[in-house]
């Protein structure tokens, strides 16, 4: 199945690498950070080109990742760094004298927690309330909680994790009938017998995290991980990068000792990537996976109807289009205005 349409470039003049890309909500904001220790925000004109409207310093170091909170709390940024720090931003807007608006991103809480670089940061699932779990090299990862939404100058620690590995990458699982499941990965090069990806089951009401399992199949070093959004399915997707892209199918078996045990399946890896895959990212159904690694592509990812995954589309970094070496037709292409869901870094 083929996607198609056109491909637009932005220029970002970041000075430096970009390491993450996060659109917001509805698809009609995007937020890029860089090696340069910028963030900025843009938005599409008139022309649906992009456009920056904020760019600020946000960090002493290169920032890794930015991610929006839910529309329900405002316009909110989270920012992460190797400057061993996350930064929670809001937006505020003004009006001058003369009427017109004006709107910046400020600082509202730093986390100061770690010791080392702190390599992502999420926003909880909105139901949970204002929840933000941070990872780091030092191998622990945190969860704070704004006990009042309308000031996010507060933050309290609910749980600090101990790993025992480098993180590298965390995601919630937005499952609203399992209790809330976190899924960590380790960047550790060192051998691990229970895997790289370690899950954890979130107790809202007794605030403690406990491990529930582990993928042992994923050997190789996470670099980012993403849950699949469930809308209606009674299984969960959760895709890794690695120095390939792997597709886990996780059917939740019930409660065992008051936990939630699943059972795994490996319903997709491949190795088009050929080199180290750095970003994933799902659509906003959660049926369609995009990656990005060190070959310069963006790979789309898509089952069939019987569950089979497989690559839809390809573009390289430049957005040409990459051929079939069957038919000698263009692979796929991202179509607009879907684009938005479908971005890495």
């Amino acid at each position: 199945m083929a996607l198609s349409s056109s491909v637009k470039g932005t220029l970002t003049n970041h000075k430096d690498l970009i390491h993450d890309v996060s659109y917001n909500y509805y698809g009609d904001r995007l937020a890029t950070c860089s090696s340069d220790q910028h963030v900025k925000v843009w938005e599409k004109d008139s022309n649906e080109d992009w456009v920056c409207k904020n760019t600020w310093k946000a960090h002493q170091a290169s920032i890794w990742r930015v991610v929006w909170a839910h529309p329900e709390f405002g316009n909110v940024l989270a920012t992460c760094s190797f400057d061993r720090t996350a930064i929670v931003w809001e937006e505020l807007v003004s009006v001058s004298a003369s009427g017109e608006i004006h709107n910046q991103f400020v600082s509202k809480h730093t986390f100061v927690d770690s010791r080392t670089s702190v390599s992502d940061v999420k926003f909880a699932p909105k139901n949970l309330g204002m929840l933000l779990a941070t990872c780091s090299n030092d191998g622990i990862v945190r969860i704070y909680e704004a006990p009042d939404v309308m000031n996010l100058t507060q933050w309290n620690i609910l749980i600090e994790i101990g790993v025992k590995m480098s993180c590298s990458s965390i995601s919630w699982c937005s499952a609203m009938r399992l209790q809330p499941i976190i899924a960590v990965g380790c960047d550790d090069p060192g051998s691990s017998p229970s895997g790289k990806v370690i899950l954890y089951e979130f107790s809202d009401g007794m605030r403690k995290c406990t491990k529930i399992d582990s993928i042992p199949s994923i050997t190789e070093p996470v670099q980012d991980l993403c849950f699949a959004p469930n809308i209606g399915r009674s299984v969960n997707l959760l895709a890794i990068a690695t120095k390939d892209v792997a597709i886990v199918q996780l059917k939740s078996q019930g409660k065992s000792q008051s936990t939630t045990r699943f059972d795994q399946k490996i319903v997709g890896q491949f190795t088009d990537h050929k080199q180290t895959v750095w970003r994933l990212c799902w659509n906003i159904t959660g049926t369609t996976l995009a990656s990005t690694g060190d070959d310069g592509c963006v790979r789309l990812w898509k089952s069939n109807y019987l569950g089979t995954w497989s690559c839809c589309g390809v573009l390289k970094g430049d957005g040409s289009l990459i051929k079939s070496q069957t038919s000698g037709e263009p692979v796929g292409l991202l179509s607009a205005p879907s684009a938005s869901k479908y971005a890495t870094s």
